[in-house]
């Protein structure tokens, strides 16, 4: 399989506090991979190294196959980052909002039929269509988010980051995120996805990655605490694997 995203031997640190501690990530092409863990455990600033964001005190990333320092199509990457707020203060539409996703692959450039059907669909897949000429601003939390992934989506990325999409939304909004990245997937696309919770999400997740005191704990499927039988599909599971602190699915 081709590794879309890969981080080896990664470590993190602010000051003299360490937070990842030799941490390796790969998602492959096509997969959609949870990275899982209790507030604390490292998983968002794992996401936030892999994309630049933090510097690696050691370690290395790798993007398309291609070294993260020499990396520039970052047009095949979508990113919807943690609890950040679409609207604000700021009369921009859902429209706009969700335009200025496809900036990253047209440029400078007059918008192109291509674009505008880009951005259309990338706002009825999240389904906000009788929404896309309302502000930002006037929409609910869980609203705002899948404007936020309606953004992400428009740039027709190979690979979609999220962390935390779901956090504190609706269920008609995790629903909605869900039907948007089964679409997603189905067209080729990969997805790492930053989570304390799974939800609706959990049926598209083909494996998992659990985060435990900055190491992982655990690659493989989504883990299930003991005796536990429930339908992740419709129950929000706090599954942790053996031998794992339980404490690990608790928030602090």
């Amino acid at each position: 399989m081709t590794a879309v995203l890969e981080v080896r031997n990664g470590v993190v640190a602010y000051g003299d506090r360490p937070v990842l501690r030799g941490v390796d990530l790969t998602v492959n092409s096509g997969e959609v991979v949870a990275i899982l863990g209790a507030n604390g455990s490292g998983k968002s600033t794992l996401i936030r190294a892999a994309l630049g964001l933090l510097p690696l005190s050691r370690g290395e990333i790798r993007l398309f196959g291609t070294p993260l320092r020499r990396f520039r199509h970052w047009s095949r990457l979508g990113y919807v980052p943690q609890r950040l707020g679409a609207g604000g203060g700021v009369p921009a539409t859902v429209r706009e909002v969700v335009a200025s996703g496809r900036l990253s692959r047209r440029g400078l450039r007059p918008a192109s039929a291509r674009d505008k059907a880009a951005v259309t669909e990338a706002i009825a897949s999240v389904g906000l269509a009788e929404k896309e000429r309302d502000a930002v601003s006037t929409l609910s939390g869980g609203q705002q988010q899948r404007t936020l992934i309606a953004r992400a989506l428009a740039s027709e990325p190979d690979l979609l980051i999220l962390d935390e999409p779901t956090a504190g939304v609706d269920a008609g909004s995790q629903e909605a995120f869900a039907k948007a990245l089964e679409k997603f997937v189905e067209k080729g696309g990969s997805v790492a996805l930053v989570a304390h919770e799974l939800g609706p999400l959990a049926p598209l997740v083909s494996r998992a990655i659990v985060i435990y005191d900055g190491v992982v704990a655990h690659d493989g499927p989504v883990p299930e605490p003991a005796g536990h039988h429930a339908d992740p599909a419709h129950d929000h599971v706090h599954p942790h694997p053996p031998h794992t602190p339980p404490s690990l699915w608790e928030r602090p």
